[in-house]
């Protein structure tokens, strides 16, 4: 790809999501009859507005790249909030139409709460199963949705960052002799985007197999920089592949950008899709978003 192409396809990317045609986007339940153990709960309602709670029957919305723009890969979105709520729209939402026209598939993913008021969950045991039930479920859906099973990646914020570190470690082979068919795919991811990563989840050991890495985080965010320093390190150690962008200032949460008065973190976009091109998960390349 030109220097100039990728300047292109930088600028486009990075215009305000609110100029880019919207796309519909789909929810589906992780399990037709609720979560497994918790089927009983599966219809108390989620509450919030901007932020959304009690998360009983976890699900994924699905968002799909305009058609001239499909790159062949997808993306699994776990949005944070401290496993106490989900910031859906600022780490679900705005994630999501901005990886869409770069052409990806994306899946928000709505975990269960462990530090939801009166939660009947538990940390690294629920949100963990719905995130790999999320990925198998895309997965399965390769063919339907027109993206290589094979180009599938996760991307965390925050309490998400700690829910790609619980599953993208693992094995995550499939049961070929599973009565669901969605269990009989893998939930290893092919990459993984963790962005501001809480400090949960860091293996004592990145394995060999691990998917390639992108992190993202202000040096001055005290919870969350040393995650990724941990994770950045034990990447080198393992010989696994990993870029890590870590901004002077900017403290927690500041999501995609936007709204940050700070031009590395309204820009810090712009190096993920240089991750992207330079790590060739672009199928083919991107034409520019059309201004209105």
């Amino acid at each position: 790809m030109t220097r100039l192409l990728r300047l292109i396809l930088c600028i486009a990317a990075l215009m305000p999501f609110a100029v880019f045609a919207q796309s519909d986007s789909t929810i589906i339940p992780l399990w037709k009859n609720g979560a497994p153990g918790f089927e009983n709960r599966k219809d108390e309602p989620e509450k919030g507005g901007k932020y959304t709670y009690n998360v009983n029957n976890p699900t994924i919305t699905v968002y799909m790249p305009p058609k001239d723009k499909a790159n062949g890969a997808a993306i699994v979105v776990c949005p944070g909030g401290g496993h106490r709520i989900l910031v859906f729209n600022s780490e679900g939402t705005e994630p999501a139409h901005f990886l869409t026209q770069l052409g990806f598939v994306v899946a928000v993913l709505k975990y269960r709460l462990a530090r939801d008021t009166n939660s009947p969950y538990k940390l690294q045991v629920h949100a963990k199963q719905d995130a790999e039930r999320a990925i198998r479920t895309v997965r399965s859906n390769a063919g339907k949705w027109g993206f290589d099973a094979n180009r599938l990646g996760i991307m965390g914020f925050s309490a998400g960052g700690e829910v790609v570190d619980w599953v993208a470690f693992e094995k995550g082979d499939g049961d070929p002799k599973a009565a669901d068919p969605i269990e009989r795919e893998s939930f290893k991811t092919n990459f993984a985007i963790m962005v501001y990563p809480g400090p949960l989840g860091v293996p004592e050991v990145v394995p060999p197999d691990s998917p390639p890495a992108f992190l993202v985080v202000a040096d001055d965010d005290e919870c969350c920089s040393p995650p990724v320093i941990k994770l950045l390190q034990k990447y080198r150690e393992a010989g696994v592949s990993v870029e890590a962008h870590i901004f002077s200032k900017g403290n927690h949460a500041f999501n995609m950008g936007y709204r940050s008065k700070l031009q590395t973190l309204k820009n810090w976009p712009a190096r993920l899709v240089d991750w992207f091109v330079d790590n060739d998960y672009f199928k083919k390349p991107i034409e520019p978003v059309k201004k209105f």
